[in-house]
Parts: C-alpha cells; sequence; structure tokens
C-alpha cells in the first residue's frame, strides 16, 4: 500500500490517518477518520478529501479533537448531501457519524 491508500497514515500526523471499517474490511462499516490532534481547517479538509474518495452510500465516523469541527463537520455534511446521524462528545473528543447520501450535482 502506498503513501495515498485510504488505510495509510497522513505524513507527518501518524494520528490523522483513516482506517477501513473497524476489522480492517472496507466493506463492515464506517470509514474511520482519526483526525485528532489536528485543528481548524485540516479536520474539515482531509474529511471533505476522504468523502471524494469514497462512495456516495459509505458511512463515515470522524474523530476529531478541534472545538470548531462541531461547526464544520456537519455543515460540511449538509453541503454533501450526507445526514450527520450521531454526534457525540467526551472529554474534548467529538465523534461524528456522517451518513451515505447523494453529492449534489
Amino acid at each position: 500500500r502506498g503513501p495515498n491508500h485510504p488505510t495509510s497514515p497522513v505524513a507527518g500526523s501518524p494520528a490523522a490517518g483513516f482506517l477501513m471499517g473497524d476489522d480492517g474490511d472496507d466493506r463492515s462499516g464506517p470509514v474511520r477518520l482519526d483526525l485528532r490532534g489536528l485543528k481548524c481547517p485540516l479536520p474539515v479538509l482531509r474529511t471533505r478529501k476522504a468523502l471524494a474518495t469514497l462512495p456516495p452510500d459509505q458511512a463515515v465516523e470522524v474523530v476529531c479533537t478541534d472545538p470548531m469541527a462541531a461547526i464544520d463537520i456537519p455543515n460540511l455534511a449538509r453541503e454533501e448531501g450526507r445526514p450527520v446521524e450521531a454526534l457525540r462528545g467526551e472529554d474534548g473528543v467529538l465523534v461524528f457519524r456522517i451518513g451515505g447520501g447523494e453529492r449534489p450535482a
């Protein structure tokens, strides 16, 4: 797997990669983006990039620590025509589950 493969860590930030499904199978569940430690605008930019490379019906779970993501990630999901199915936060960590949807034309 090369550095641009979806499961490869993002260069310069080992916590800023994303993983396919909880058990490594890309069809088993949502894609998980671990964006903890990144500051605005990086969480939303990385989420946008991931959404652009995935099938429109693929769910995504975004984990981040940037407080601005509480505004930015739901807005991005709305722009992409995807529902935010769940949002939870605990100890400074925000977790969003973005459902599949159709991208706007």
